[in-house]
């Protein structure tokens, strides 16, 4: 039996590798040879001047584009080489923490049948509105971060070599994604065989219930939770397939993890640069449960009305 699951695992890894890497592969190159093309400084100086309305300077901008294109290893790359107060940090931080990776996160969420501008409009959404928030009622965090030093990047010349520059990071985004999805997925067709997943949903059930979905979305929501959306996708895909996760509930579920996946690398990630992670991680947590509170309540108010209408008009 143990041999089966783990046969069953290891093409169910694979295939998710593959469906995956067909969005990671491209976005990759793509954004990683703009890097050396006048289009990202030309993004980031068109977005300098609405800095000020969130309590930025303009080269914050650098970090956001940097972390909404790439990832928060190459905004707080960015972050570096500012000077920047611990409070601007921490707006940067706040924001990124509800939006990053956008073009990668946002297309494999779309392979589980959740709609674009849904995922667009919470994270960007979420971004602006504590960015706003924390810079109106923050008075404090006047004195200046604290980083740890970066080695610099190399310098890549010559288009050729900025091509392959971005290829060679397009496959290495793939094969870090395969040695943490492919020994992922054994190990959850081992625990669904042996019937554990079963047993952790219904301990999770009275949560799940609250959030307003169904308990055989706990595990797609668990791993999101824990490894994020784009290493947990893989999960996520399996379980809208197989254990026949409704369209609605997987969308829920993904409005709470837009707001807060991956809770303790990125939260973990910031603690270098001297901003309390605590207050980010509580924000993060709140955020996401009563946003997914209210969204799961007029839904499920809206299909109840909707069913009364019908049974009316019988």
């Amino acid at each position: 039996m143990l041999g089966n699951s783990v046969k069953k695992g290891l093409l169910s890894g694979l295939n998710t590798t593959w469906s995956l890497g067909k969005v990671i592969f491209p976005v990759t190159l793509i954004v990683t040879v703009l890097q050396y093309t006048p289009v990202l400084p030309w993004i980031i100086d068109l977005i300098a001047p609405l800095m000020n309305l969130i309590g930025l300077p303009g080269d914050a901008a650098i970090p956001l584009v940097l972390g909404n294109f790439l990832n928060l290893y190459a905004a707080i790359a960015g972050i570096l080489t500012l000077d920047l107060t611990v409070k601007e940090v921490f707006i940067i931080a706040m924001m990124l923490s509800f939006s990053h990776n956008l073009l990668i996160e946002s297309g494999v969420a779309m392979k589980t049948g959740v709609k674009l501008w849904i995922i667009l409009t919470v994270r960007i959404g979420l971004a602006l509105l504590s960015a706003f928030v924390i810079n109106l009622v923050w008075h404090g965090g006047s004195e200046m971060a604290q980083g740890m030093a970066i080695g610099e990047t190399a310098e890549v010349n010559g288009m050729s070599s900025i091509l392959m520059h971005g290829i060679v990071q397009a496959l290495s985004g793939i094969a870090q994604l395969a040695v943490i999805v492919i020994p992922l997925m054994v190990v959850v067709q081992i625990m669904k065989d042996l019937k554990w997943l079963e047993a952790f949903s219904r301990a999770l059930a009275p949560f799940m219930k609250v959030l307003g979905m169904k308990q055989n979305a706990s595990m797609p929501f668990v791993t999101g939770l824990t490894l994020g959306l784009a290493y947990g996708a893989g999960v996520m895909i399996q379980a809208a397939k197989e254990d026949n996760v409704s369209k609605k509930d997987m969308t829920i579920a993904f409005i709470f993890l837009v707001a807060c996946h991956a809770v303790v690398e990125d939260t973990l990630i910031f603690i270098p640069l001297g901003i309390p992670v605590l207050p980010l991680l509580l924000i993060r947590l709140l955020t996401a449960i009563v946003l997914t509170m209210v969204v799961a309540y007029i839904w499920n108010r809206s299909d109840s009305v909707q069913r009364k209408e019908a049974v009316y008009e019988q």
